[in-house]
């Protein structure tokens, strides 16, 4: 299980800071949202800031691309640093070409669904990815919203198809994560977990990501 503090919900006058104070809880991937005001309706950050934490982080840089047309941009995140680029289903014309470019990069290639598209649209290239199969939990474009349940039957969807073909795709998570939620997508299937205001929205940061490993550990009732 891993667990991807989404620095959206950070405090952007410190984010240094706030990127070091949960890397010290054992983080070992950093999630980037990025958003461009078209695709989805708000604007965020750049290849930049992606080019700023390189140097002052071991972590994987997450790079989730909620743009349109991302295979303009793939070149400055993949120059700026990024580990893993997760573009969206939706977004790409030609998604297996967008995959490769990512991969030949020497980039891990993550694909991101929206909760209206159903996992089977990624069966011709599921086998292609070598990292991420992001499954959103929220419509895209803001922090903070709450988790929407009938997508772990989505994930469990994405579960059984991956492990049936012995793919290497794990299944990632974004949208209303905390300690209530990460436990049912675990049981449904997925191994990585994007939370954003359960971390940076409460003073104790440590304790926050203590809370979300706990509450995957606890037994079910």
């Amino acid at each position: 299980m891993r667990i991807a503090p989404s620095i959206l919900s950070a405090d952007f006058a410190n984010l240094a800071r706030d990127v070091h104070e949960v890397e010290q809880s054992a983080i070992d991937l950093i999630h980037i949202d990025v958003m461009d005001g078209h695709f989805v309706p708000n604007i965020t950050m750049g290849a930049n800031v992606v080019k700023a934490l390189r140097p002052i982080t071991d972590a994987e840089l997450d790079v989730h691309l909620m743009v349109e047309e991302p295979d303009h941009l793939l070149p400055a995140f993949i120059e700026a640093g990024s580990n893993i680029i997760t573009v969206h289903a939706e977004a790409c014309t030609h998604l297996h070409r967008t995959i490769q470019t990512i991969k030949e990069a020497g980039v891990k290639a993550g694909v991101a669904l929206n909760p209206a598209t159903p996992v089977g649209l990624l069966k011709p290239v599921l086998a292609d990815l070598d990292d991420v199969l992001l499954i959103m939990t929220v419509n895209p474009g803001f922090g903070g919203q709450h988790f929407i349940h009938s997508m772990l039957d989505k994930i469990s969807e994405a579960n059984d198809l991956i492990t049936f073909r012995k793919l290497l795709a794990k299944i990632e998570v974004d949208g209303g994560i905390n300690a209530e939620t990460l436990p049912l997508c675990k049981k449904a299937g997925a191994e990585m977990f994007v939370a954003g205001s359960s971390i940076f929205g409460v003073p104790d940061r440590r304790q926050a990501i203590d809370a979300l490993r706990q509450s995957a550990a606890e037994p079910e009732s």
